[in-house]
């Protein structure tokens, strides 16, 4: 359930990383790819080094599918990591474009209000 909610997830910034050209479709997938694996093994890093401190663990529960990829490391994490930085980065150069749009429709607004 859980992995099946990432994967949506994954797909609704898809397609709003799709629609305004923002990270994938921005003329440089590779250099997109590497930043995100970039982030996702930090951030595994990460975990490993909470999950070997005894500061993460994985406790039950039924919406996991129950794959581990480390010790204390479920798959669903990897696929989070990959959501988190992907979001994450869909948000910081959708920033701008959403600015943008917010002044023009603001400009276009005013200057209505004075013809």
């Amino acid at each position: 359930m859980y992995l099946f909610l990432l994967l949506v997830l994954l797909g609704c910034f898809a397609l709003i990383d799709r629609r305004w050209n923002l990270y994938f479709w921005s003329g440089h997938p590779m250099r997109a790819w590497l930043v995100l694996v970039t982030g996702v093994v930090f951030f595994l890093a990460w975990d490993l080094v909470g999950i070997a401190n005894g500061l993460f663990w994985h406790g039950e529960n039924s919406l996991t599918l129950g794959i581990f990829v480390a010790p204390e490391l479920p798959l669903e994490e990897v696929f989070f990591l990959a959501f988190l930085c992907y979001q994450t980065m869909v948000y910081v150069l959708g920033a701008p474009v959403l600015w943008r749009w917010l002044r023009a429709r603001t400009g276009a607004a005013h200057a209505g209000r004075r013809a």
